[in-house]
């Protein structure tokens, strides 16, 4: 039975990792600091240590205590807009912390490292983006995941460990924390419709992602170890259909069967239109459907439902405050 860790597994995506792996028959550890996640995300029974990847004293004491086969990065504060106006906490949370898991793996002899990094790495480049394209992030988010994605590449070359990196896009669905209004924009919509708020939406609304099931994403991050054809190497994961924002607002209405008005407000500094391309990881997983929008989108809306509306809570550690859209500093 293999020892694997998940850090960040409380969250949305992790939460999911996590039962695939013990379906796979995995020795799971949870490392989580709660800041995003919910402990009821997880089945009770499982090995749960809340605590922080920025702990490198408790990162070391949990590899030596464990000696994990496999680890699973998934923590991260990943808000990519608001990743500007937080520089200190991003850069803390997303690479320092990830350079503690690195260090501790080299040193515990670690067999594969699986990281989630993001399509915030290709920036503003003409979707659908590939992972032969040179990344140019245009946050502190992006710059944040390429750097742990460099990282990983000098380590493997320097000290041979193996890593896998995934560059999911738009995830949505069950366990995700509809509560958060910096991220998630499905979640903030059903959270917003069940409160009888109108839909925010930044600008015209015709910006355009491919909004990606998480059932199409969490199984292969899960099961990538055992395709050593999988290693060392870079994968865009997710949906390859992409929709307006305003298309969405639509699909999430009829799917929680309730209409509520939507607020347009000033743009923010985004990129317009983002997917990827999904070939490679198609060929070398074997994918050959995926969920669609709707189907997706009606399931994660049966599931916020029964969970219901989720308080949201206003970030209080921002740094910088000029040029920051006024409704993430709104009383919520």
């Amino acid at each position: 039975m293999a020892n694997s860790l998940v850090t960040g597994g409380a969250g949305f995506i992790g939460a999911h990792v996590v039962r695939e792996l013990l379906r796979m028959g995995h020795n799971v550890v949870v490392l989580d600091d709660l800041s995003g996640g919910d402990r009821d995300n997880l089945p009770s029974n499982i090995n749960f240590i809340q605590g922080s990847i920025t702990d490198h004293l408790l990162v070391n004491a949990l590899f030596e205590e464990y000696k994990f086969e496999y680890v699973y990065h998934l923590a991260a504060y990943a808000a990519e807009g608001l990743s500007h106006f937080i520089k200190r906490f991003n850069y803390m949370n997303n690479l320092i912390g990830s350079v503690n898991l690195i260090n501790a793996s080299v040193k515990g002899k670690v067999k594969c490292f699986v990281f989630t990094s993001s399509i915030a790495v290709y920036g503003a480049l003409q979707p659908p983006v590939t992972e032969e394209m040179t990344p140019v992030p245009e946050d502190s988010y992006g710059i944040a995941k390429l750097a742990v994605e460099q990282e990983l590449r000098v380590t493997h070359e320097m000290f041979g460990l193996n890593y896998v990196i995934f560059r999911p896009h738009n995830v949505y669905g069950e366990y995700q924390n509809i509560g958060d209004k910096y991220r998630n924009v499905v979640g903030i919509f059903m959270n917003q419709i069940m409160q009888g708020k109108p839909l925010s939406i930044f600008g015209d609304g015709e910006q355009t992602r491919a909004f990606s099931y998480i059932g199409d994403v969490a199984p292969y991050i899960a099961n990538c170890i055992s395709n050593t054809e999988a290693y060392n190497q870079v994968f865009n994961i997710g949906a390859d259909q992409y929709y307006t924002i305003n298309e969405l607002a639509k699909t999430v209405f009829k799917a929680m069967g309730k209409e509520t008005n939507i607020r347009h407000l000033p743009s923010r500094n985004e990129v317009i239109h983002a997917y990827s391309d999904h070939s490679k990881a198609e060929k070398i997983f074997g994918i050959n459907e995926k969920i669609s929008l709707e189907t997706g989108v009606g399931l994660m809306a049966d599931w916020a439902m029964k969970k219901g509306i989720q308080k949201s809570q206003k970030f209080n550690k921002i740094e910088i405050t000029e040029k920051i859209p006024s409704f993430w500093l709104e009383d919520v």
